[in-house]
């Protein structure tokens, strides 16, 4: 049972629903490239509209100062449009007299978007007088949008405390995921983080050693711990600075009883691009004038080990440069164990950040994996262990 207020408990025939979407979607020439996040809301607006709510959705785009044509969101409701197979009407405003009339039009089941919630300086602010003026478009508050919950503005936190408020489909599928994760989940729990830089996972880490059983850490922030336990990396990428953080890091996971897994061999290379010449050496025998691009054979063989041991997998981040083969192997070959054991009901396995979608859809295993998710900024705060605003917002 969920602790979050959802569509279940929602009376919506014949009401005013206004609903947070992410419509953040990335576009060239006036055309949306990529519409994952507007596939995600689909579900949440069919429903509301089969159920005789009026569908009024909110978003952002870009970071606009003010209103700007180029931030508008007027293309993104034709590609809603197209993917919802439904009109969408769209109204130039969404707060005063034009998205008041554009609602009062809308029947029963009808759908609209109305303008960039950040032409207004009130979103980001919170303001309570923009959030009133929100508020009186609407008799129901839907927040559908994970991605943005990590931010306390107007549209995603300050309506959620006016107005019956509850998570939208994507929103529930997200934290039944994530609860599944790490807050309640099924032991032993290993977790995956990989990246470039420990600098920007540290709060990550010191969270995750207190939760999981197993930590695998991989791609050059590994090259930091690496270093820091006193052997050479070569050219690779490594943050020597933060040897410390990372010898605190290894002490806190010692007291926690958390078993930290790194790399016992590393793919080489002495330049960085595609099919570069390379070998596999020993972390101890590492040369000089050489980078670790990518984990060898026998590290892939302890994080497969650590994969089929657990019972729930959370992921962040790449094992090596998985972008240029041939060091793309590791991750592949671990992502593909993951899902494997993911499919034979074996592991629950949650992801997510930028990168690590980019990675499963290059392994070809992100629909395999139990949840993905494309949160980016929300879902690392929910790895480091933050409340989230728009979340809390929606607790029972």
């Amino acid at each position: 049972m969920t602790a979050f207020r959802t569509l279940d408990q929602a009376n919506l025939k014949g009401k005013r629903v206004l609903v947070r979407v992410d419509l953040n979607v990335p576009m060239d020439n006036g055309k949306v490239t990529d519409a994952t996040r507007i596939e995600r809301v689909l579900p949440t607006i069919r429903e509301i509209a089969e159920k005789g709510g009026k569908v009024i959705l909110l978003a952002h785009f870009g970071r606009p100062k003010g209103r700007d044509p180029k931030e508008s969101l007027k293309p993104v409701a034709e590609a809603v449009a197209k993917h919802l197979k439904k009109a969408v009407a769209f109204a130039d405003d969404c707060i005063g007299e034009v998205a008041a009339k554009a609602v009062a039009a809308l029947k029963d089941g009808d759908v609209l978007l109305l303008e960039n919630t950040r032409f207004h300086a009130g979103e980001e602010k919170n303001d309570k007088d923009f959030v009133a003026e929100l508020a009186k478009l609407g008799d129901i508050y839907v927040n559908d949008a994970f991605s943005a919950a990590h931010r306390a503005h107007a549209s995603t936190e300050g309506l959620a405390r006016v107005l019956p408020s509850f998570a939208g489909r994507t929103m529930q599928a997200e934290l039944d995921a994530l609860t599944k994760g790490l807050e309640a989940p099924a032991r032993p729990v290993v977790a995956i983080v990989g990246g470039a830089k420990v600098s920007s996972k540290i709060d990550l880490l010191e969270n995750l050693v207190a939760k999981v059983d197993a930590l695998v850490i991989g791609g050059g922030m590994a090259n930091t711990f690496i270093h820091a336990s006193g052997l050479n990396v070569g050219k690779s990428l490594a943050e020597k600075d933060l040897a410390a953080t990372a010898l605190r890091i290894i002490e806190k996971a010692r007291e926690a009883n958390c078993a930290i897994i790194l790399p016992v061999d590393g793919v080489c290379a002495k330049e960085f691009k595609a099919h570069a010449e390379n070998h596999t050496y020993g972390i101890d025998a590492i040369p000089d004038d050489q980078m670790i691009l990518d984990v060898g054979s026998q590290s892939v063989e302890r994080i497969n080990s650590a994969i089929s041991d657990a019972k729930t997998l959370v992921w962040n981040g790449p094992l090596g440069a998985f972008e240029i083969a041939p060091f793309d192997q590791g991750t592949v070959a671990a992502a593909r164990h993951a899902a494997a054991r993911t499919k034979a009901g074996k592991l629950v396995s949650v992801a997510g950040g930028g990168d690590t979608v980019a990675a499963l859809n290059h392994a070809g295993v992100a629909d395999d994996f139990s949840y993905v998710s494309t949160a980016g900024g929300a879902f690392l705060e929910w790895l480091e262990g933050k409340a989230l605003p728009g979340v809390e917002a929606l607790r029972v």
